[in-house]
């Protein structure tokens, strides 16, 4: 009776272990491949996006806000958003506030 007990263990664990590991690698793949490669990639493409930034860009920031850089620093970037009175409304940004550069001639009204 001892005999048949060690068979049974001995022939229903060997296989399990493998199944388990190979389950896990795949689910990390299939995370990696769904999930962290895109991410990724978008991060690469925001980044370069924001250390392309130059005078005269149109741009949207993550607020919402639309309006043309005026000032480029290392940080940061000065916005031009509005003209009341003929005098310009500019806010200041951190770089990586801005979401999207439009086409140029986008904005008409400032």
């Amino acid at each position: 009776m001892i005999s048949l007990a060690h068979a049974q263990q001995a022939t229903g664990t060997a296989g399990g272990d493998y199944t388990g590991i190979i389950m896990m690698v795949a689910m990390f793949a299939v995370i990696y491949f769904l999930m962290i490669r895109p991410q990724q990639k978008k991060m690469k493409e925001h980044r370069a996006m924001v250390e392309a930034l130059q005078k005269g860009d149109e741009v949207i920031t993550q607020g919402g806000i639309t309006g043309r850089i005026t000032k480029v620093s290392e940080g940061y970037v000065s916005i031009d958003i509005a003209q009341v009175k003929e005098a310009p409304v500019e806010i200041t940004v951190q770089r990586a506030a801005v979401t999207t550069v439009l086409p140029k001639g986008t904005l008409k009204s400032l």
